[in-house]
């Protein structure tokens, strides 16, 4: 890996990021404690039966880790915004897409898997039968970095403005809606014990579809906005 080439400029942005998530680890485990407090909260709301929690378990898993990705999305390019260093990475000499596609990375890293490995504890929580997990995972798994690819195409629409999380949260959630009904219906056909692969057939091609134009696609609008 020579200096100054592509891929030694995403390990070192990739080095970067993570340093200030964990230097903001407080931050970070917002979204965490969120999804904690919210799946907690619906026993008290429904009542403690079992059959009642268990219907209602995976799409209420699934709301409750979108929403909590969805409180950090705003913080995806603040900071760089604020420093400066945002302007460096599209005056950069590589290329835009990738360079933000490490950050997206990031921030699925640092918020959805967190999110994805104590989605067994939130199941349990709400009695949600042990054949579901899997799909359950597997859904949050392939909607997760959805989330995070289709919040940064937003986010960086948005990035220059003041204020923005109203706006960005009335751009991100009509997009995000067809993942939430893919996941949350592979979930509940597996439940009922009915065929779920075409579902989360359906999200992977979407997320293998994002994965190629979102980064593009955030380039191009962080660029529009920073002009």
């Amino acid at each position: 890996m020579k200096p100054g080439s592509t891929s030694a400029a995403c390990l070192a942005l990739l080095r970067r990021d993570l340093t200030l998530v964990w230097r903001r680890r407080g931050d970070a485990l917002n979204p965490l404690l969120f999804a904690i407090i919210v799946v907690a909260l619906f026993p008290f709301a429904l009542g403690p039966e079992t059959t009642v929690l268990a219907r209602v378990a995976a799409g209420t898993i699934f709301v409750a880790v979108l929403l909590a990705m969805l409180l950090s999305l705003d913080a995806l390019f603040r900071s760089d915004l604020e420093d400066g260093s945002l302007e460096q990475l599209v005056v950069s000499p590589h290329p835009l897409a990738l360079l933000l596609g490490c950050k997206i990375f990031i921030h699925w890293l640092t918020t959805a898997l967190p999110l994805i490995i104590i989605a067994p504890l939130l199941a349990q929580l709400l009695q949600l039968p042990p054949q579901v997990l899997p799909v359950l995972l597997t859904a949050l798994a392939l909607a997760t970095p959805l989330l995070s690819l289709i919040g940064a195409v937003c986010v960086a629409l948005t990035v220059g403005m003041r204020r923005s999380g109203m706006l960005l949260t009335l751009l991100v959630l009509p997009l995000i809606v067809p993942a939430l009904i893919f996941g949350a219906g592979a979930c509940n056909a597996a439940q009922d014990g009915f065929a779920h692969a075409a579902p989360l057939l359906w999200l992977a091609a979407w997320l293998v579809l994002s994965i190629i134009v979102a980064p593009l696609a955030a380039a191009a609008a962080l660029k529009i906005s920073l002009s």
